[in-house]
């Protein structure tokens, strides 16, 4: 048992990185607010995942404002390139590797958070840019009954809810695949934000080509650009009773820096109505 106190120096504000204790080729870093051990138990956690750079501290810098504001600790993991051997760099974003399963090396990491800082609600927030926007897509549909909200920015490809179709394309296979069923009730309960910019339209990184590690026949049928492919996640999220908003910005790219103020004020929104 992780015993939550005494905190270091390196345990609040911008911690440390730490190794995960479950698998060491897997770590994280936090931003804990100034004064948190006289509030510990009222605190929530936000996880911010990062993209295919792995610039995982930049994502923890990304809501260390909001979370000195608002009580939240934000946890930002590191999900490295290769951690086979083999290269991939891709793997968490499609949740299971040779084997791996990345939403139970979150969870674990998760649990080892709320351990130590003694966090009451083992529930959490989640958002992810780009890559981190396919893990999040897919924790959502895979682990809702974590969440209890989670913003998707410019993912590259999309996992609908689709009982036609067999995963990544889409839902129908998860019980044969991860021994867990689509939880449609868990999944209405999670509030969704959707962002992408209008002007992210490059096609070059996400257009699947027949031969490659993640091709499936289907695995273009979302859309060809990003903006199609978040419409079309939209779409079958609000057809399964999710609550969704959905943020097209005029004018933007692939960066994630335009978006932050809108996630930053959906999770102020979204905490208010938990703490109520």
């Amino acid at each position: 048992m992780i015993s939550p106190v005494p905190f270091g120096p390196y345990d609040l504000g911008n911690t440390t990185v730490y190794s995960a204790r479950s698998d060491a080729r897997f770590s994280y870093c936090l931003f804990v607010p100034s004064n948190f051990s006289s509030r510990s138990t009222a605190a929530e956690l936000l996880v911010a995942v990062h993209g295919t750079p792995r610039t995982f501290m930049d994502f923890r810098e990304m809501f260390a404002d909001f979370a000195e504001r608002n009580n939240v600790i934000v946890l930002s993991p590191l999900f490295p390139v290769g951690v086979n051997g083999d290269g991939n760099a891709d793997g968490y974003k499609y949740i299971e590797e040779q084997g791996l399963r990345y939403d139970a090396v979150l969870l674990d990491i998760v649990g080892e958070v709320c351990a130590r800082y003694g966090l009451a609600n083992k529930r959490f927030a989640l958002f992810g840019f780009s890559g981190g926007a396919q893990f999040a897509n897919r924790f959502l549909l895979l682990r809702p009954d974590h969440l209890w909200a989670a913003s998707i920015v410019a993912p590259g490809s999309v996992t609908l809810v689709d009982d036609a179709r067999d995963w990544w394309v889409g839902t129908r296979d998860l019980e044969q695949r991860f021994g867990r069923t689509l939880d449609a009730e868990a999944l209405r309960d999670v509030a969704v934000q959707l962002i992408v910019g209008d002007a992210d339209l490059d096609t070059r990184e996400i257009t699947h080509k027949e031969g490659g590690r993640h091709w499936m026949p289907e695995a273009n049928s979302a859309g060809r650009t990003r903006p199609e492919r978040l419409a079309a996640l939209r779409q079958s999220l609000d057809d399964a009773g999710v609550e969704t908003e959905f943020h097209l910005l005029t004018g933007v790219g692939h960066t994630p820096f335009p978006s932050l103020d809108i996630a930053r004020e959906f999770f102020v929104r979204r905490l208010g109505r938990l703490r109520r």
